[in-house]
């Protein structure tokens, strides 16, 4: 199937990242993936204020 990731070879590295990444540039959130992948997940940083928890705005 055309809708799932290529898989690992181990002989054939560089050509699966390749196409690992090719693959994830076409998802519609594909520069999130690859970000998310290579500097790994996005923490949100969150404030206390008052006994209120909430995400940081900048």
């Amino acid at each position: 199937a055309d809708n799932r990731p290529p898989m690992l070879e181990k002989d054939m590295y560089d050509s699966w990242k390749s196409r690992m990444e090719l693959y994830m540039l076409n998802h519609p959130y594909g520069r999130m993936i690859l970000e998310s992948v290579e500097q790994g997940l996005l923490i949100w940083p969150s404030v206390e204020i008052e006994g209120v928890t909430r995400l940081k705005k900048y």
